[in-house]
């Protein structure tokens, strides 16, 4: 103990440095997940709680809007974290295997940008570009080639996909980095080899560069799952409105609708709570499956 507090104190400016992040996992993270017991009691406001056993939680499975809630989360999640993680393999490839630097760095820059817009900015734009108006971007583009307007922020057929296409644009190039880093770590002896045996460029990303991806791929994608429950509630809040709410009424946004508006606060913690167990149970599940067919999981 004595050693340990001798090796803080010596590197005290850096636990300073630290201090804020901590102290912010503390607060948003580690105490909430203490006053998860919430779920379990009938929440007082003015004196203790009272405990209710699994009440709400039964509550929330009776609930005939649940089953739909839930439906929309998984399509959701499915949506962004299986069918788009891909593309965030394949963009690092084609970055790496972009010649001109300069024009690579230009295609970097500009795919990352979008990942430090809030998403209030981001549903801005794409509310200007997708919006009903004639004069709406691409409504305006349709009218060239003598196609009638569409509103596909209020259709229910294709406001799933916007989602999907409105993540893919944020997220592309940011999430694509720990792929990008990992090619550029490849030996170039790795390059040479496959060279010397007459590969060409399409044998070095299969023989060479994917196999190097499988490590990050798998860990990336496991700890994806554990935001499997989520689908995005910043995102969806900002796109929502009456007539496609119905498909894309996630458990977080029941959650802020019912146990922040509604002030139902054990309802919403016993959701969270859900959300929190199937979360870990697949990360572990998948993990333990990796761990199986590939030898590599989260760790």
């Amino acid at each position: 103990m004595k050693k340990a507090l001798h090796r803080m104190w010596k590197d005290r400016i850096l636990y300073l440095i630290l201090a804020p992040t901590i102290l912010y996992f503390v607060v948003f993270r580690v105490w909430p997940m203490i006053n998860m017991r919430l779920a379990f009691y009938d929440y007082n406001a003015r004196g203790p709680w009272t405990f209710a056993g699994l009440k709400y939680f039964k509550l929330v499975f009776s609930s005939p809007a649940f089953g739909d809630i839930l439906k929309n989360t998984l399509i959701i999640s499915f949506m962004k974290y299986v069918l788009l993680f891909p593309f965030f393999v394949i963009f690092a490839i084609v970055l790496n295997e972009l010649r001109l630097k300069r024009f690579r760095q230009y295609v970097q820059v500009v795919s990352y940008l979008p990942h430090f817009l809030s998403w209030v900015v981001i549903a801005g734009i794409w509310m200007s570009f997708l919006g009903p108006s004639p004069t709406d971007a691409l409504n305006e583009i349709l009218g060239w080639f003598g196609v009638a307007p569409v509103s596909l922020l209020t259709s229910k057929g294709a406001i799933r996909w916007v989602l999907f296409l409105c993540e893919g644009w944020r997220s592309l190039g940011w999430d694509s980095i720990i792929f990008f880093t990992t090619i550029l770590n490849i030996s170039p002896d790795l390059y040479e080899a496959a060279k010397m045996d007459g590969a060409n460029r399409w044998n070095i990303i299969r023989y060479v560069i994917l196999p190097a991806l499988v490590i990050p791929m798998t860990t990336v994608f496991i700890l994806n799952l554990g935001f499997f429950m989520s689908a995005g509630f910043d995102q969806v809040y900002n796109f929502t409105n009456n007539a496609v709410n119905s498909v894309i009424d996630i458990l977080d946004t029941y959650i802020n609708r019912v146990g922040i508006e509604n002030a139902q606060y054990s309802i919403g913690t016993a959701v969270s709570l859900i959300k929190g167990v199937v979360g870990v149970v697949l990360v572990l599940m998948t993990h333990v499956t990796s761990k199986k067919l590939t030898g590599e999981g989260v760790w």
